[in-house]
């Protein structure tokens, strides 16, 4: 994994926030589902294979979707050169506000779909030759990250390695907790909130320039 600079990790934490957000809205919205963690949907997806349940067909779109998404972040990417963050950060800004404008009219499958189009494309904020660098709306491996590198400065290793992945799990889970309220009030129309945040994350990055040099050591 790529480490970087102070400011790109508390840009990432701030980006798992956001997808927090956006997937707590849909998983409330869609009864169980989500919009930006596949795991989860690949589970529904394959129980409900079993059971013979229609549940099956709304997870595998959700997962299509996503992949979709990430197909459409990263030509955005490669498009954007030096200049990707930003790019890609104002295609999900662009994404949210559709799927805000589209919940707005009622279009409730619309606007789903633009939510998870928006989740799989803001993996490629974090790239390098291709490659995801910093996952940003799933914590699985972040948390195996987390606990590999607890344990290595309990064995005399960095004694602080860990203190990035735990951020950013932190971030999620506090973008989730601030979704669900934010639904529970408002419904989809806090979508508005996370499609202004991705667009101030746009600028923010726009002003700190590639993100690969930002880069650091391993600690």
């Amino acid at each position: 994994m790529i480490r970087y600079g102070a400011r790109a990790k508390w840009l990432a934490a701030g980006l798992s926030a956001l997808a927090g957000f956006v997937d707590a809205t849909g998983f409330l919205k869609l009864g169980g589902f989500f919009v930006s963690f596949m795991s989860g949907n690949t589970t529904r997806f394959a129980v409900g294979l079993a059971e013979g349940r229609s549940a099956a067909a709304l997870a595998a779109a959700l997962i299509a979707g996503f992949v979709l998404g990430v197909m459409i972040g990263t030509l955005a990417a490669h498009a954007a050169g030096t200049r990707r963050a930003p790019i890609v950060l104002g295609l999900v800004a662009a994404l949210l506000a559709l799927a805000a404008g589209l919940a707005g009219a009622g279009l409730t499958f619309g606007a789903v779909a633009a939510m998870t189009l928006a989740m799989g494309a803001e993996n490629a904020v974090f790239a390098r030759e291709g490659e995801v660098a910093i996952g940003l709306t799933y914590m699985t491996g972040t948390l195996v990250k987390f606990g590999q590198r607890l344990t290595g400065a309990l064995l005399g290793g960095p004694r602080w390695a860990w203190r990035p992945y735990l951020l950013l799990w932190l971030g999620l889970a506090g973008g989730a907790v601030a979704g669900a309220l934010s639904y529970a009030h408002i419904g989809l129309n806090d979508l508005w909130f996370a499609a202004a945040a991705a667009a101030l994350f746009s600028v923010a990055t726009a002003r700190m320039g590639p993100l690969e040099r930002q880069a650091a050591a391993l600690e």
